[in-house]
Formats: C-alpha cells, sequence, structure tokens
C-alpha cells in the first residue's frame, strides 16, 4: 500500500486528522511504512488507544497490506508545542 493511500484513509476516518505517511530511511520493503498523524480525537487518550483509533481508521489494510507501521501522534496542542 503506498503512503499517499494510508495518508487518506486515516485523514478521512480519524475525525480531523491530518496525517504524514512515508517509508522509514533505510527501509526497501513498500509494507513498511512510517506516520505522524495529527488529530483533537487522541485528547484524553492514552498512547495504546491513540494508535488504536488510527488502526481502527486503517481497517483490514493493517492485517492485509500494511506489515509494520511506526506511529508517532499528537494533539494539536502536543503538536503545536513540538513544533516550537
Amino acid at each position: 500500500m503506498n503512503p499517499d493511500d494510508v495518508k487518506r484513509l486515516i485523514e478521512e476516518n480519524l475525525e480531523d486528522a491530518k496525517a504524514t505517511v512515508t517509508h522509514p530511511r533505510g527501509t526497501h520493503d513498500e509494507d513498511h511504512l512510517a506516520a505522524t498523524v495529527v488529530s483533537p480525537a487522541f485528547e484524553g487518550e492514552r498512547l495504546v488507544q491513540q494508535h488504536q483509533l488510527v488502526y481502527d481508521a486503517l481497517g483490514d489494510h493493517m492485517t492485509t497490506d500494511i506489515h509494520a507501521l511506526e506511529l508517532t501522534t499528537y494533539t494539536p496542542e502536543e503538536y503545536a508545542e513540538a513544533e516550537e
């Protein structure tokens, strides 16, 4: 699955999400991806639940098309602080 398709699925299926999806550096396997996702849906959620929300947004693709997904998740406020 290509990064643009993963980005689209996350942004369409997760509340007000903005995603950046790439192939991790040094990885030559098309099934390995890295995603940074910012969404207000993460507010008040533990990291595990934040990741689960992203997996839910990707649905069956997590078990059929994506072998590995390195996730970094932020609330909008956390992302703004990280950018400073």
